[in-house]
């Protein structure tokens, strides 16, 4: 056998591998996948009455003594 020839099967052999592991791990298209679920939009929430109190701050360091 040359080894073009063994080249040859073990470039078969390769390119098989990688087909069989293409069509396991990550089908092409839509093939083999579940369909995308529809968006269903939640009914927009009535606003409230009273506005919401603003986020409580940190606390101010006013001034930093020189050490």
């Amino acid at each position: 056998m040359s080894s073009e020839s063994v080249g040859g099967i073990c470039g078969a052999i390769v390119a098989a591998i990688v087909l069989a592991g293409a069509v396991v791990f990550g089908p092409i298209g839509q093939f083999g996948k579940p369909p995308k679920p529809a968006k269903a939009e939640p009914a927009p929430a009535a606003a409230p009455a009273v506005p919401a109190a603003p986020a409580p701050r940190g606390p101010v360091i006013r001034e930093v003594p020189n050490q």
